[in-house]
């Protein structure tokens, strides 16, 4: 049943046509969002956005890449107003540091650190002259503990929680508020296609292996880390700024 938490609400969703970002398009268009989904993989944000549109919602795809920053100015420019600003686009890498390459550190950088000062930039201007608004950062609970061979990856996702709590300070007084959300294992399209790739043959060993490493038994769904990005970014969570939230199954607590 849809509600109408963000009626006459704009939310711009990087990353949010596959996954994670796809949960919390579906949810916040469910919820009477008009959104806005900035991809590097056209075809899947114009999914989305059919999906949306054939329910009755509100949704625009648009192509561009978080690492350019003349593209997401003019797509920021093209929406012009932005209540909401999620900051889901990201990239994995494994290895410690001796296995990341010069190469492999630059491109993470470019994603997940870069790409979301990229939609920051561009998108506070537009909150300050509105009157404010809300920006969700996703974090990673490789920003909070040591994962193992997650060097870029952990290096990339404490920067995120650094970031957010900078924002927080800083446009407080503009009515801005910036938390973020650091998952454990979530399972989606992604895992499956890794362990495909990986582990042919061995996919429900690894499903079973990776759920286990989570103290309550399982990963989480998309759907559970959507609706906790649904909570922060609404008036009902007007008094919460400069904060993480772990989602994670006890990993971050209870994994000892």
């Amino acid at each position: 049943m849809s509600t109408e938490k963000f009626k006459g609400k704009t939310v711009l969703i990087t990353g949010g046509g596959s996954g994670i970002g796809r949960a919390i398009s579906l949810r916040f268009a469910k919820e009477g969002a008009n959104v806005h989904i900035l991809e590097l993989n056209t075809a899947s944000a114009v999914e989305v956005t059919e999906v949306i549109q054939a329910t009755g919602g509100m949704a625009t795809a648009h192509t561009g890449d978080v690492r350019n920053q003349p593209d997401v100015l003019t797509v920021v420019r093209q929406i012009e107003k932005i209540d909401i600003l999620v900051n889901n686009a990201g990239i994995a890498h494994i290895g410690n540091v001796e296995q990341t390459s010069e190469e492999d550190f630059d491109r993470v950088y470019q994603v997940n650190i870069k790409g979301a000062y990229n939609m920051l930039y561009a998108v506070i201007p537009l909150m300050k002259a509105s009157g404010g608004g809300v920006i969700l950062n996703m974090a990673s609970i490789a920003a909070l503990v040591g994962l193992t061979d997650r060097f870029a990856y952990s290096t990339s996702k404490g920067a995120i929680a650094a970031m957010t709590l900078s924002i927080a300070r800083d446009y407080l007084h503009h009515g801005i508020r910036c938390n973020s959300i650091s998952p454990a294992r979530v399972h989606t399209p992604f895992v499956d296609g890794f362990i495909a790739r990986n582990y042919p043959g061995r996919e429900k060993e690894m499903i079973d292996a990776l759920s286990k490493s989570q103290p309550i038994g399982r990963m989480a769904a998309p759907e559970e880390v959507a609706g906790l990005a649904s909570y922060l970014c609404s008036d009902e969570a007007s008094f919460i700024t400069g904060n993480d939230y772990p989602i994670d199954g006890g990993f971050v607590n209870l994994n000892n």
